[in-house]
Order: structure tokens, then C-alpha cells, then sequence
């Protein structure tokens, strides 16, 4: 990466860093590019060699957040998903702690950005996003796992809510349970 490159993108950083923070404070429909700006400490100008749109910005932070989670983990999810097909059945039990306690870390050192995502999940995409990293290798789980076709989508929203609102009110208390409890009971609702 040349320095010019390095400079780009350590900008493009700080003025999603400032955006986070910014939804920390208020709605997403009331952050000001000015406001982004100021607080990134660059020009209007530098936003829009960037951007075209504060949605572009949020479109980027989404990506950014999901590339970092997914860098979490021991294996990658494109290598995951090749071996779904012949992975024995108790491989593809994902409640574990093996991906668990990844998963909580990542959440745990990451815990303003995930405040703003739960606080803001149509602005956020996180329907998508969670379409996204789990629709794909959840649906072909449960179909090894011989679940229905017209059941998997029920389950599948079932399951990523369910994580999601443990997340959250974890979140909500500040983390104040260690992530070894947080996997305990995760592990407790999900049953294999």
C-alpha cells in the first residue's frame, strides 16, 4: 500500500469512527455530514472524495463491521461452507464454544459499535447482514440436518433473533456477565 493509499484510508477510518459515534448520540436521519466532518477532523470536501452520501458511509461501516467479525473466527466462512456437504453432523452444531466464545469476544471488544447497531437495526442492515453471513450456512446445516425446506426460514429466525436479543441484553447490562456465561446460556436455550 503506497502512502497516498495509507492516507486514504486512515480518513476513510476516522470518518467512520466519528460516524459511530455520532449514532451513539442520535438518530441516523439527524447526523450531518458537517457534523461527521468536525468531529473526523477533515473538509466537506474529503467526505464527498469518499462519499457521495451519508448512506455510503453507513454502507461501509456495515461491511467494515462484518469483514472484522467474520476475521474472528478460526476458519473462514467460504471454507466452512465448502465442507458443509461432508462435515459429520456434529461438526455442523454450531452452538459450541469453539464458536461461541469468538463470536462474544468480537462483541464484548466491539461493544459501542454493536450498541449502535441494536439501537439501529433498519438503519444498520442487520436483517441483511445477518442474511448475508448466516442464511447461506445455517440453510444448508439444517437441510444435512434433514429440516424441511418451508421450516428453515422459521428457524433461522428463530435462532438469529434469539442470539441477537441474549446480545442485546447483554449489552444493555454492560457486559457485566463474563462471555463463559453468556456462551452457558446460549448453549442452555439451544439445544442439540
Amino acid at each position: 500500500m503506497t502512502k497516498a493509499e495509507s492516507k486514504y484510508f486512515n480518513t476513510a477510518r476516522r470518518m467512520d469512527d466519528a460516524f459511530l459515534s455520532l449514532m451513539e448520540q442520535k438518530s441516523f436521519e439527524y447526523i450531518t455530514v458537517t457534523e461527521i466532518c468536525k468531529k473526523a477532523g477533515v473538509n466537506r470536501s474529503t467526505f464527498y472524495l469518499h462519499y457521495e452520501t451519508i448512506g455510503d458511509l453507513l454502507t461501509e461501516c456495515v461491511e467494515q463491521i462484518n469483514q472484522q467479525f467474520l476475521l474472528c473466527f478460526k476458519e473462514s466462512a467460504s471454507e466452512f461452507r465448502q465442507r458443509i456437504g461432508t462435515a459429520s453432523l456434529e461438526e455442523l452444531f454450531l452452538i459450541t464454544p469453539e464458536y461461541l466464545i469468538p463470536y462474544l469476544t468480537y462483541i464484548l471488544e466491539h461493544k459501542t459499535v454493536f450498541k449502535v447497531v441494536l439501537a439501529n437495526p433498519e438503519v444498520m442492515q442487520t436483517s441483511k447482514t445477518y442474511d448475508f453471513m448466516f442464511g447461506d450456512i445455517l440453510d444448508q446445516i439444517l437441510a444435512r440436518h434433514n429440516v424441511p425446506e418451508r421450516d428453515r426460514g422459521y428457524m433461522l429466525s428463530f435462532y438469529i433473533d434469539g442470539m441477537m436479543g441474549i446480545a442485546k441484553r447483554w449489552l444493555q447490562s454492560n457486559c457485566v456477565d463474563s462471555i463463559d456465561d453468556i456462551a452457558r446460556i446460549i448453549m442452555c436455550v439451544v439445544r442439540r
